[in-house]
């Protein structure tokens, strides 16, 4: 039989993964959110039990999958009841954290009797949604034995990286690089408009050139048109720039282009734009705008 699934954290992405679970046979048991009428609804929506207690998720699953926010809501749910009676369970967590909050997970879990495996997403809404998610991952090989059967429904592709906190470093240095380029096509775009150049044309030509990245390819068209739909938000690009800049500091690497794409991000986040898709960072850049909130 297949195993029975929990997740904490069902916001863009958790939701998408429950749901993709479901369509594919697994068991989706327990759902647990901060926000209880998410919990309430997305359980309803698969047959689920909404809990009110991290223990109840923990009770009536196998493998617990966690979505949760950053170090802070990490923390918490494992302080806070996650770990009651959890010998034999396997916590899969997929949340873009420190690697030190996964390698301190490794060891609670492991105190208790449990596994645990970071899956970190490289992927956004709509592939988590398909099971086409691109999963790093990082722990004990046999968690990551264990857990391949699931994320093989969830992923295009899995890529087992080492032990734990790994998979972290690897998934903070893809989102930094990632944050860079969106700035920096922001930048490019927005000097383009100032040149009063057909930007339809200049993305074609940036397609063509060493100007080229995965983020004109999914942001560019969105920059021009101010279409700023929330996949990836400037929140959690600020604070996954902040991750790779703390592990540039504690190995005395100076990273100036990290640092300044967090201040861009952090100003959005300080303006109350935070919600915005990271693609709003045109809305700094381009002449003429200065308005974070248009969508």
């Amino acid at each position: 039989m297949a195993e029975r699934i929990g997740f904490v954290g069902v916001g863009r992405m958790g939701a998408n993964m429950a749901r993709r679970l479901k369509e594919v046979g697994y068991p989706v048991t327990a759902i647990y959110d901060v926000n209880a009428a998410s919990a309430q609804s997305l359980a309803q929506e698969l047959g689920a039990e909404a809990c009110a207690e991290l223990k109840q998720v923990t009770k009536l699953s196998d493998v617990v999958i966690t979505v949760v926010t950053d170090d802070k809501a990490m923390k918490k749910i494992y302080t806070g009841g996650l770990l009651s009676r959890s010998k034999g369970k396997l916590f899969i967590n997929c949340a873009t954290v420190t690697p030190a909050v996964h390698v301190w997970v490794e060891g609670k879990t492991g105190k208790a009797g449990a596994q645990s495996l970071e899956a970190c997403m490289a992927s956004s809404i709509t592939q988590a949604r398909e099971g086409t998610l691109y999963l790093m991952c990082g722990g004990k090989e046999e968690a990551f034995e264990r857990a391949k059967p699931i994320l093989e429904r969830l992923a295009a592709s899995t890529r087992y990286v080492g032990p734990a906190g790994k998979a972290a470093e690897v998934k903070a240095l893809v989102n930094m690089v990632m944050n860079i380029n969106t700035a920096a096509l922001a930048e490019g775009l927005g000097l383009g408009h100032a040149l009063e150049l057909d930007l339809a044309m200049l993305r074609e030509v940036f397609s063509q050139t060493g100007a080229n990245s995965r983020v004109l390819q999914t942001d560019g068209e969105d920059m021009q048109n101010r279409e700023h739909s929330c996949f990836f938000s400037a929140a959690h690009a600020a604070k996954d720039s902040g991750i790779a800049l703390k592990l540039a500091k504690e190995h005395k690497l100076n990273l100036p282009l990290a640092a300044a794409t967090k201040k861009q991000y952090d100003r959005m986040v300080k303006d109350g734009f935070g919600e915005l898709d990271k693609s709003g960072i045109a809305e700094l850049t381009f002449q003429g705008r200065g308005d974070a909130a248009a969508t």
